[in-house]
């Protein structure tokens, strides 16, 4: 069991029990879209967040992404970190039919598929200040062809497929994610790597 001192918030019950046997964590669910009109429980997760502090791992569909915003929305971006698990096509086990987008949930994947999202969104590690590092910054991003030009949303996507990231990810949640798990000369050898290959 790997243990984490942020609570853990997922999308349902499922997620919730694959998680539990994978981490010694509070972990709260939203049921789905419930968490849009449960006050109570936006109250819960506000104190949660102000107190512990936030790990959001919602799955890497368009309803992941709506829940992942709504608590972005209500809770200071300090207080929260985010981990996101890769876009993997398939069924999960207990279901009749593929989702929506065809796209697996945190309950579909295997257990070192969630150990490394959690690794990149930096919370299995002590974080140390390096006041060395030279962070990735917006600039760099379209400097590097990522956004605000014609081609960045291709150029982007074959950045989060080569990192093994969701594709939903925008321009901001995508540079909270290099700097969590990539240094600055890692990042630039990535987008070499997307240009040239």
């Amino acid at each position: 069991m790997i243990k984490i001192d942020r609570v853990v918030i997922v999308e349902g019950r499922y997620d919730k029990i694959k998680l539990s046997s994978i981490l010694d964590a509070v972990i709260i669910e939203t049921e789905g879209f419930g968490i849009f009109n449960n006050k109570e429980k936006q109250k819960l997760i506000r104190k949660l967040a102000e107190t512990k502090g936030l790990l959001i791992l919602t799955d890497s569909d368009s309803a992941g992404f709506k829940i992942r915003s709504f608590i972005r929305g209500m809770v200071p971006a300090e207080q929260i970190k985010h981990a996101y698990i890769p876009d993997i096509f398939g069924k999960e086990k207990r279901k009749t039919e593929p989702s929506k987008e065809g796209k697996l949930g945190v309950e579909g994947v295997k257990a070192d598929i969630i150990i490394d999202a959690l690794e990149k969104a930096g919370v299995l590690c002590e974080e140390t200040e390096d006041k060395e590092r030279r962070a990735i910054t917006k600039l760099d991003l379209y400097e590097d062809g990522l956004s605000g030009k014609a081609d960045s949303d291709a150029l982007r996507k074959k950045l989060l497929s080569l990192l093994d990231l969701p594709e939903r990810l925008t321009s901001n949640a995508l540079l909270q994610v290099l700097n969590t798990f990539l240094t600055y000369e890692e990042y630039k050898k990535a987008v070499e790597d997307i240009k040239n290959g």
